[in-house]
């Protein structure tokens, strides 16, 4: 049987100032193929280029990735700031409905960073924009210079930084085996309110919401605030996830083949 395909879902970047382009980090790419067993498939982040429905009746899956623009807040009841730029509003005008119709047709869903908050405000949850800012919270933002710059090691940037309690007997916890992890940190934005249907099922140490799932969803509905595609070779949390995500994207193939 041919490998499942998982969507991945484009960031909209200006290149040389010029050029409009729809980018993927390849970990991402290299995640799916190597570690999940899938044909990745990068699609735009733009409703006037991917229609979703000829998208959900192509893949197997859906990979909502990480990105540095954020959610723009009107889509949970907050006024934009220019200190909580860039926005991506043609990726939210994308990812919010497509959220939806994978749930509603039961095809597997994995939200990473970016696509962990989009699941959240789809289900009519908010975020905080600088989740540093509340008090007691941790700086979850990327490692920095003292002179601003992003540090240049990776290592450092992805590494562990803190570890996010599991919710005992849930589908993290069952899925990896334990109900303590230690994972790396790369936003600044998170989640303030959960949307109606979030489950939460991964909260860090200072309570910021880590891991989610989807309440009732048909398939895998699963969402982490963390980067687990930098390691997923090598870390068994990230493996893991990764392993889980293609399984069910296989057996929705496998599904689809047997009603042709």
């Amino acid at each position: 049987m041919a490998r499942p395909v998982i969507g991945v879902i484009g960031n909209a970047r200006l290149l040389d100032n010029r050029f409009t382009a729809q980018i993927v980090g390849e970990n991402n790419l290299r995640a799916l193929a190597e570690v999940a067993g899938a044909l990745p498939l990068v699609f735009a982040g733009c409703p006037a280029i991917t229609d979703l429905g000829d998208l959900l009746d192509t893949v197997d899956g859906i990979l909502l990735t990480g990105g540095r623009a954020n959610v723009h807040p009107t889509h949970f009841r907050t006024e934009p700031h220019p200190a909580h730029e860039p926005y991506d509003e043609a990726r939210d005008a994308t990812a919010l409905p497509l959220i939806e119709a994978c749930i509603a047709r039961g095809v597997p869903l994995f939200g990473i960073c970016r696509g962990f908050q989009e699941m959240n405000v789809a289900f009519g949850g908010s975020l905080h924009p600088e989740i540093r800012d509340i008090p007691g919270r941790l700086n979850h933002r990327m490692p920095r210079l003292e002179n601003g710059e992003i540090h240049p090691d990776l290592e450092v940037v992805f590494a562990e930084r803190h570890a996010v309690r599991l919710t005992r007997g849930g589908a993290f916890a069952r899925l990896l085996g334990r109900e303590t992890i230690r994972v790396n940190s790369l936003h600044g934005q998170g989640i303030l309110e959960p949307g109606a249907r979030i489950v939460i099922e991964g909260i860090a140490e200072d309570d910021t919401i880590e891991a989610i799932r989807i309440a009732d969803a048909p398939g895998f509905a699963l969402g982490v605030q963390w980067h687990p595609e930098h390691d997923a070779t090598t870390n068994p949390i990230n493996r893991a996830l990764f392993e889980a995500f293609g399984a069910a994207a296989a057996r929705r193939r496998a599904e689809a083949g047997s009603r042709r």
